[in-house]
C-alpha cells in the first residue's frame, strides 16, 4: 500500500507529479497540487465539467485566488470568518492565478473551503493550496476508509499509521474528542456568489 511519512507525502504533491488523499472534517480528500488536477479527473474518471476545490491550511491562502470590488471581498471575508474552518466551500469569481486545471469548463469561478481538522491543515499548511475532492470513482459513494482507499486506488499516498500518530500528537487537543481519521461522512456546503446573492448549490451541515 503506498502509505508514506509526512515529509514524502508533501514532496509528493508539490512536485506536481502524485495523488493524496487526508482526512478532513466531512470526507477523506483526493488531492493534488492545483495545476496538476487533471491526475484527479482521471483518477477518479471524472467528468472536466464538474470543478474541483481549492482548500488551504487558512483563509489567508485562498483569498488571492478570487477577485472582487472591496465592498465583495468584505462580505466574502465576514462569512469565511463566521464558517472557516468548516464544511462551507463558497465559489466565488476567479483571478487570474487560478489554474485553469481546476476548473476547466468555467475557470472564471472557484470554489474555495478551509478544512475544521487539525491533521487536514498541518497538510495544506505545508503543501500550500492543494485541488481537492472526495476520494472514488465518479458517480459512486466516497470512499470513508483509507484501507479502502489504499485498495481502490493503489497510485494514490496516504500517510501511514506511524506518521498519521506522529502528527496527531503534534495537535494533540486541537479537537476534543477527535480520532483526526474520520469525519462526518457527510460532504459540506456549497454555496455560490451571484448578483443576486448566495446560490445553494449543495446543502450539506452548514445552513447559511
Amino acid at each position: 500500500m503506498p502509505q508514506t511519512s509526512l515529509p514524502d507525502l508533501i514532496a509528493a504533491v508539490r512536485s506536481g507529479q502524485a495523488l493524496i488523499s487526508f482526512p478532513t472534517d466531512t470526507v477523506p480528500a483526493l488531492a493534488s497540487r492545483p495545476d496538476a488536477a487533471g491526475l484527479i479527473y482521471a483518477a477518479k474518471q471524472r467528468s472536466e465539467s464538474k470543478p474541483l476545490i481549492l482548500m488551504g491550511a487558512s483563509a489567508a491562502d485562498l483569498w488571492d485566488y478570487v477577485q472582487g470590488d472591496a465592498t465583495e471581498l468584505s462580505l466574502w471575508q465576514q462569512v469565511a470568518a463566521q464558517y472557516w474552518p468548516g464544511a462551507l466551500t463558497l465559489v466565488l469569481p476567479a483571478s487570474p492565478r487560478l489554474p485553469s486545471a481546476l476548473n476547466p469548463s468555467d475557470p472564471t469561478t472557484v470554489g474555495l473551503r478551509v478544512p475544521n481538522h487539525p491533521v487536514a491543515r498541518q497538510i495544506l499548511a505545508q503543501s500550500q493550496p492543494l485541488a481537492t475532492t472526495s476520494v472514488n470513482r465518479s458517480g459512486q459513494p466516497a470512499l470513508l476508509d483509507f484501507d479502502q482507499i489504499n485498495q481502490q486506488f493503489p497510485e494514490v499516498l496516504t500517510l501511514s499509521t506511524a506518521a498519521l500518530a506522529q502528527l496527531k500528537r503534534s495537535v494533540e487537543g486541537s479537537v476534543a474528542g477527535s480520532d483526526y481519521t474520520s469525519g462526518s461522512g457527510q460532504p459540506s456546503t456549497v454555496a455560490k456568489w451571484t448578483a443576486q446573492g448566495w446560490q445553494i448549490l449543495r446543502q450539506g451541515q452548514i445552513r447559511l
